[in-house]
């Protein structure tokens, strides 16, 4: 007769990854300090301006790969998850254009810490 042990998941803290990723954070900003002579807070405010687009523009491709894949969904008889991937591709992909639109309402555009890029 066989044994049966009983399983159990294994609980693993996601701490040490954070605290991994927070040190690799830490001490990626270390050059910077290093170049403190130069800083400038236009060159800070241009980086994340750039980095920011950058990522909408990933953004933006992820929603139309999901507007297409809702298509393809609707095509082979999914219509609800067709239509929900749809919805959720249009808000992805416009989601970078409505952010430059209240950036702009509430004029955060000329002297904001953070700007939306040249998208």
């Amino acid at each position: 007769m066989k044994i049966i042990k009983n399983i159990r998941p294994i609980n693993r803290s996601r701490l040490p990854s954070l605290l991994i990723a927070a040190a690799v954070l830490a001490l990626n900003t270390l050059p910077a300090w290093a170049q403190s002579t130069t800083f400038s807070s236009t060159d800070l405010k241009t980086g994340i301006s750039n980095s920011l687009a950058v990522i909408m523009m990933f953004g933006f491709v992820l929603g139309i790969s999901s507007v297409i894949y809702g298509g393809f969904a609707i095509r082979r008889g999914d219509v609800d998850q067709g239509k929900m991937s749809i919805i959720g591709g249009a808000i992805i992909a416009a989601a970078p254009a409505v952010v430059y639109a209240f950036y702009k309402i509430f004029g955060l555009d000329s002297n904001s810490a953070v700007g939306v890029g040249n998208f």
